[in-house]
């Protein structure tokens, strides 16, 4: 057996769902990603300027740098999706953020995956082993490692398995055999331009992500903009629907790993609990996940413009009493939010 296989082999005893090899080379998509930069469609995700020229040339991350093993994890569970949830009186969590956090799971079996590279190499062994946080444009390669495709939404999507799944990599000096990507599959499909209630998804491939849930709910620091909020809907932290109304996720593949397994109460959690979370409650029921990244203000902003949008009158006197919050963004959006049940009575 060569030792693509081997690698392959040994990533699925892992728990890895999805294994594929691409060679280090010139992307056209690098430049692609640079436009998109340029055009400030990222928002206030600085991280993603940052090391830019390793990322467009990964030899300077590894040096004679050849292959890229792209590895992906289904994070996705027999349960509800977001678009079939309708209680007006509980948010959405993305499913994604339902376990633990997958950086610190995924990474550890990289680094497994490395050991077992330089153990089993016939010269000798350099790598990087990455997931979401490393100078490396990770979509890209999974595309060339024949993971799957670029759908419209953005996300990587696998004809047999859907979109549901975390990318990982281990970028190494060795030649190994390679993969080859994978056609586009979309056709003339556009549910999930469509379905994107801010219309981040400007036109197929393209996403303005200072308009999308997700950013909005995690990655933006600031006041959530204005005429934004009634779009966010019931989301408190991330957002699904553009993979939701995916037809490739219809028969989604799941999995039963138990990290991934989603903690109790984050299934379309009620309002109720979350609007009375203190601080120190937030910290211990989202300890190691990935919920903690949009901190307790952060956390609180997003659950106020959800119940703002609820039109349950029931929340006023609680939000009456946030609008003297010590915390400048929680008074701000609590503000918001009773002025606009306000006018539903």
């Amino acid at each position: 057996m060569s030792l693509s296989r081997r690698i392959k082999k040994y990533a699925t005893d892992l728990g890895f769902d999805l294994v594929g090899i691409a060679p280090v080379q010139t992307m056209p998509e690098l430049n692609f990603y640079k436009d998109w930069l340029a055009a400030g469609y990222a928002g206030e995700m600085k991280y993603l300027e940052r090391n830019i020229e390793k990322k467009c040339d990964v030899t300077q991350v590894v040096p004679e740098a050849k292959s890229v093993v792209v590895c992906a994890k289904i994070y996705h569970t027999d349960h509800p999706l977001s678009i079939t949830q309708k209680d007006p009186e509980r948010g959405w969590i993305s499913r994604y953020s339902w376990g633990d956090d997958y950086h610190d799971l995924i990474k550890k079996q990289l680094f497994e995956l490395s050991e077992f590279v330089e153990n089993e190499s016939p010269q000798p062994f350099y790598s990087r082993a990455y997931t979401d946080t490393g100078p490396i444009v990770d979509r890209i390669y999974a595309k060339y490692a024949g993971i799957g495709w670029f759908g419209k939404n953005t996300c990587i999507i696998n004809q047999q398995i859907g979109s549901w799944f975390f990318l990982g990599e281990v970028l190494t000096n060795i030649e190994l055999e390679y993969d080859e990507p994978v056609p586009d599959r979309c056709g003339t499909c556009t549910r999930c331009i469509e379905a994107c209630p801010t219309d981040a998804i400007l036109e197929p491939y393209i996403l303005d992500a200072t308009k999308c849930i997700s950013y909005l709910t995690i990655e933006l620091k600031d006041d959530i903009p204005v005429e934004l909020r009634e779009g966010i809907g019931n989301h408190v932290f991330g957002c699904d629907i553009c993979q939701d109304v995916c037809p490739w996720n219809s028969k989604a593949a799941t999995t039963e790993d138990s990290a991934y397994q989603p903690r109790m109460g984050l299934v379309n959690p009620g309002f109720d609990e979350m609007i009375n979370l203190s601080p120190e409650e937030f910290s211990q029921k989202f300890r190691k996940s990935p919920i903690k990244r949009s901190k307790y203000k952060g956390f609180m902003r997003n659950v106020l413009i959800a119940i703002g949008n609820s039109a349950q009158t029931k929340f006023l006197p609680i939000l009456e009493g946030l609008c003297e919050n010590e915390e400048p963004i929680i008074s701000r959006h609590a503000s918001w939010a009773f002025d606009k049940l306000s006018k539903k009575k």
